[in-house]
């Protein structure tokens, strides 16, 4: 069982079962977490929806500025925000049909969860969606991240 709660079983059925994210703050910039996270996620069969209201478009997708602009069914509603602005996202959520919210890593907002779960959420905080999908999944690898880049095998050579 994690701080948050929720044993590796709970994690592998959000993850198996929720496949339309709302990535809260997502960057256009190819350096950041959130953009390696959303990428990551899209080429294993997730639809994420960029919310930020500084892009028109990330990852080949169009951008909306808040959840209340979304006009499809969302399972998980993904923060990339300051923890003291975690509160504000809950209702929203609620109001898209998100039945999952997730805290990054580095984020855990207690009155957050306390009022999502109230209103019959599932939260996950202190985790990246990345990091556990990989950990579950497979695919983790000694940094985190399986680029492919490093790699017992030796390179093929071109002729």
């Amino acid at each position: 069982m994690s701080a948050d709660g929720l044993s590796n079983q709970e994690i592998r059925r959000i993850l198996e079962n929720c496949k339309t994210i709302a990535m809260v703050g997502l960057s256009g910039n190819w350096f950041r977490p959130s953009y390696f996270a959303a990428k990551y996620l899209m080429d294993r069969g997730y639809k994420v929806i960029p919310v930020n209201p500084n892009y028109d478009e990330i990852l080949g997708q169009r951008c909306v500025p808040d959840l209340a602009s979304i006009d499809e069914p969302i399972d998980v509603v993904d923060l990339f925000q300051r923890e003291e602005l975690i509160p504000q996202f809950i209702q929203p959520a609620e109001d898209v049909g998100a039945s999952v919210i997730w805290m990054q890593l580095g984020l855990a907002n207690q009155e957050a969860a306390s009022a999502a779960k109230d209103k019959g959420m599932s939260v996950v905080m202190d985790r990246c969606m990345k990091i556990e999908y990989a950990r579950l999944f497979g695919g983790l690898t000694w940094s985190g991240v399986n680029t492919g880049i490093i790699s017992s095998k030796r390179p093929r050579r071109v002729v």
